[in-house]
């Protein structure tokens, strides 16, 4: 009789299925839902927009967010207990600017535009955080960089006159835009003052940690709001709203964009920021039937060439890059 085999008749596969789990695959199907993930925030808010309250959505939307990664999160939140105690007013400003500002501001503006304005308006973040890190913390800026900020501001011109220069004559501008953009620069300043942070703590950690903040800061407004204007009508429909802007736009998010991070490295994975209008337009058309028009053409075509002008590293002489790989 033959002796049997040593190989294990599994291993094909299970190299298979590692492969896609971790090759290129994998890495460019999650870096897909990622963006798709991050478009999911205007959308669901402009179609609760009417029915759920600002600061109501904005409050539940971190509330639940926070109570999802909190058995995640505990045992960091533990460890860096004193930290988070001695730096509890930076974390209340990080409340107001992420949660509050971003949050229930950008809530208050899609009551007034479509999310295709919304996330066109959003995708310049990454060019006004390069723009504020070259003004605020004396950042080396390109040529190329310079151009590519001037063709995003270019592009939320357009969306902000709706293509008509008369508006700028005017000033005649939608409230609903100018609310997005408040909230837009409000994240660049965020994100800058995360990045003076010194030591970072885990991201689970200041995920739970700014999350918590916001909802601190929420608290009272969402008190009055609930008072003197109506509260969260709490049915099926906006339950389920209110989930999935904390589920998909919030925790899935964030998870989906570090793990592209790990696999496809930070200098690709950040352009899904640059895809995800083109998302969140589809959705707006198909879910929301919201008209896509010339000026929202205009619009992509400045905005995001422009932010990839603005972000994208330079590329690396190839001694270099060879002996960095090596």
């Amino acid at each position: 009789m033959e002796p049997l085999s040593d190989t294990d008749p599994s291993m094909p596969f299970q190299s298979l299925t590692s492969s896609l789990r971790s090759g290129p695959l994998a890495a460019y199907s999650l870096y897909i839902v990622g963006s798709a993930l991050l478009a999911s925030n205007p959308v669901v808010g402009r179609a609760a927009a009417h029915v759920v309250p600002p600061i109501g959505l904005a409050f539940w939307r971190w509330l639940i967010a926070f109570l999802i990664v909190l058995p995640f999160a505990l045992s960091g939140l533990l460890a860096h207990r004193h930290r988070l105690r001695e730096e509890w007013r930076r974390y209340l400003l990080l409340g107001v600017l992420g949660q509050g500002i971003s949050g229930a501001i950008v809530y208050y503006g899609l009551e007034r535009t479509s999310a295709t304005n919304a996330s066109l308006i959003y995708a310049t973040s990454p060019a006004m955080i390069l723009a504020l890190a070259a003004v605020w913390l004396g950042d080396a800026i390109r040529p190329r960089q310079i151009l590519g900020i001037l063709l995003a501001m270019a592009g939320v011109l357009v969306i902000l006159t709706r293509g008509d220069l008369e508006a700028l004559r005017h000033l005649s501008f939608n409230v609903g835009d100018l609310l997005v953009l408040t909230g837009a620069v409000s994240w660049s300043v965020y994100t800058i003052l995360l990045r003076q942070s010194g030591t970072p703590l885990p991201v689970v950690t200041a995920f739970a940690a700014n999350a918590l903040a916001g909802v601190l800061v929420l608290a009272p407004f969402y008190a009055w709001e609930t008072v003197a204007v109506r509260p969260v009508p709490f049915s099926a429909s906006t339950i389920l709203s209110i989930v999935a802007v904390a589920l998909f736009a919030s925790v899935l998010a964030l998870l989906a964009y570090q793990k592209t991070i790990a696999m496809m490295g930070a200098a690709r994975a950040s352009t899904a920021l640059y895809v995800s209008p083109l998302w969140a337009a589809l959705a707006s058309w198909l879910l929301l039937a919201e008209p896509l028009q010339g000026f929202h053409l205009m619009g992509v075509l400045l905005v995001l060439p422009g932010v990839m002008l603005a972000t994208l590293p330079a590329r690396k002489p190839r001694a270099q890059a060879a002996s960095e790989a090596a």
